[in-house]
């Protein structure tokens, strides 16, 4: 389940959320079904996202049921001990750490550390010169959590890292390429807040890192991983949980089916429909698959005019997804299209038969 379907990025939560988890849980707020809450949030803790779950929608959620679009950096563990400059906002530092992290950076101990760097806003540049900086760590990596608040200073030190190779007060002689990794969670170009229109996400931020990156240097900005949805390696992560869930309930029958519900169709329904095609050509067991339900409560909201010839429609469409990522038209095609989560749950629950 993605978060802006239960409306909780909004003031209140839907009232289709609240109905759509009565239907999923039992006595005393715990549910009866494995249920993963995965949302390309990343500023804020598992723990106090899951809090926050759990007292909007009355029920028993633990941080193991909640991805954030940070959680599956747990597996990246040959980064774990290098030092890595860390960007976003909120307790970015922290979740470094919970993540396995060991040795990080956050952008305001760069600047602090390198003053002359910042210098878009006028009243934050230094009054004199200050003294030459020693006993920095050498940066070995970055990780890109989230947009941050002040987009100038993460783009121009970012940038300032890669083309220094971790020692941001260099001269610039040789631009190093391959330059040093890129971890970036959250490629969300949009997404859907009290305003009337998307707001920038995250996707905008590596937009915007990407094309001054490749117009100094004249070459692509590589990633090591980019993850969240619409990554495969997100949803593989999601489906370890809803299995380990699984066990804890006492499931002896085997998932062959998972149902994905969002309200974006480039990141929850590409997303779904991606990990649809890898099951399939993993070759796994053949009845397990992955089936999309777009609701129109969020960035997606349904015309009353539908194209006479969808596929037409599709081919036209605007790619809001990352460039890492190709267009396939396809892939945002739900499996189905309800008004909002609980029409979901019921569609869900009459796939399967379930009273």
């Amino acid at each position: 389940l993605g978060g802006r379907p239960l409306g909780l990025g909004k003031c209140q939560v839907l009232p289709a959320a609240r109905e759509a988890f009565r239907r999923l849980a039992g006595a005393g707020g715990r549910l009866r079904v494995p249920v993963v809450f995965l949302t390309n949030a990343g500023n804020c803790l598992r723990a106090a996202k899951a809090r926050e779950l759990a007292q909007a929608l009355g029920l028993q959620v633990s941080p193991e049921q909640v991805i954030l679009s940070h959680s599956p950096l747990r597996l990246f563990s040959q980064f774990h001990r290098r030092c890595m400059l860390v960007a976003g906002q909120g307790p970015v530092e922290e979740n470094a750490h919970n993540l396995g992290f060991k040795n990080v950076v956050t952008i305001e101990a760069l600047r602090k550390a390198y003053p002359l760097l910042d210098m878009v806003d006028q009243s934050r540049r230094p009054k004199e010169l200050p003294p030459p900086t020693t006993g920095f760590p050498t940066i070995e990596g970055v990780i890109l959590f989230g947009e941050p608040v002040r987009w100038e200073t993460s783009l121009q030190l970012i940038i300032d890292v890669l083309l220094s190779n971790g020692n941001p007060g260099a001269e610039l002689e040789e631009i190093p390429y391959p330059h040093l990794p890129v971890l970036a969670c959250n490629m969300d170009l949009l997404w859907m807040a009290e305003a009337k229109m998307p707001r920038f996400g995250h996707g905008t931020f590596l937009l915007c890192l990407e094309n001054i990156y490749k117009k100094v240097t004249g070459r692509e900005l590589k990633y090591e991983a980019l993850i969240g949805k619409p990554s495969t390696v997100t949803y593989r992560y999601a489906e370890y949980l809803i299995h380990e869930q699984a066990k804890k309930q006492g499931w002896n029958s085997p998932i062959r089916r998972l149902y994905a519900i969002g309200d974006n169709p480039m990141s929850d329904i590409y997303g779904a429909n991606l990990y649809n095609n890898y099951l399939k050509s993993a070759q796994r067991n053949q009845a397990q698959s992955c089936k999309s339900i777009l609701v129109c409560t969020g960035v997606y909201r349904h015309s009353a005019e539908a194209p006479s010839k969808p596929e037409k429609h599709n081919t036209e469409t605007v790619f809001h997804g990352h460039r890492d990522f190709s267009f396939d038209p396809s892939l945002v095609e739900a499996s189905y299209v309800v008004q909002d989560v609980n029409e979901a749950v019921q569609l869900a629950f009459q796939k399967e038969n379930w009273s």
